[in-house]
């Protein structure tokens, strides 16, 4: 994917914030659309959720935002200016992103938190500050050999760590990241509803200069956000804060009160 000869700025810091405008998107190679004519905006520094069936868009929204693909119609615009207007590396560092499927390297416990600013890999003090803000230090902590243990079964050495584990080191990267830019495509699947709402406190409370795009499907996460956006089919059907979508009574009020229902 390349980079403009004469790249813009990114601007630090974003100002007004991203624009998804008339975005239509399909994969390389095949016929079908998986988003059709998307536009909303999310204001600089708010916290945003992305809700919808499996399937929808939801994943590819925040590809394209994180411009590991370009739109086929269409345009998403950070601070006024096109994504592919910005040099191509200069811009993915400023986007951090853990999604479902995230890494898990078999490496030191220290370096798969600190691989999220490669700048600060031997900085140990901030390595462990952004494990504790995601809940990942006494996991470590109780590692035989602390930050140093190799993780993974590569090694003879290595000790494995169950899927919420890893997920609170995925996440630690993210924090330990100077991205203004936050994406969380459901990293947390593996985490009860409680442990992950607490986390999501966390995200909120110390990412308040960053932008935060999230993706759950659990509704007490999701009421948190600033704005949430509904997609449907590939369409963005609603936007807007949990109490206007709620009164609004349509799909969004659909899912927030059938997942309710459980809890009653």
């Amino acid at each position: 994917m390349p980079s403009p000869e004469k790249p813009a700025p990114v601007p630090v810091p974003m100002t007004r914030g991203i624009a998804f405008r008339n975005v239509s998107f399909k994969y390389p190679g095949t016929d079908k659309w998986i988003l059709r004519d998307v536009s909303f905006e999310v204001p600089a520094r708010s916290k945003v959720a992305i809700v919808g069936e499996n399937g929808a868009g939801k994943t590819t929204l925040v590809k394209l935002l994180a411009r590991l693909y370009d739109p086929v119609e269409g345009e998403v615009r950070f601070d006024g200016r096109d994504l592919r207007e910005y040099d191509l590396s200069e811009l993915r560092g400023d986007v951090a992103v853990v999604f479902q499927d995230f890494f898990r390297y078999d490496l030191s416990a220290a370096d798969n938190v600190g691989f999220g600013e490669v700048r600060a890999l031997d900085d140990r003090d901030r390595i462990e500050a952004a494990a504790k803000q995601a809940g990942a230090h006494d996991i470590i902590e109780a590692l035989p050999n602390g930050y140093d243990t190799v993780l993974g079964r590569t090694f003879d050495e290595g000790v494995d760590l169950s899927g919420g584990e890893w997920q609170h080191l995925a996440i630690s990267r993210a924090f330990l990241s100077d991205a203004q830019i936050l994406i969380l495509d459901e990293p947390t699947a593996a985490l009860d509803a409680f442990r992950e709402h607490r986390l999501y406190e966390q995200v909120a409370e110390l990412s308040m200069n960053k932008t935060v795009v999230f993706i759950s499907h659990r509704f007490s996460t999701v009421r948190m956000a600033d704005l949430i956006v509904v997609v449907e089919g590939g369409h963005v059907t609603e936007v807007g804060d949990h109490d206007a979508l709620i009164a609004r009574d349509g799909k969004y009020a659909k899912m927030f009160n059938t997942q309710a229902a459980r809890y009653r």
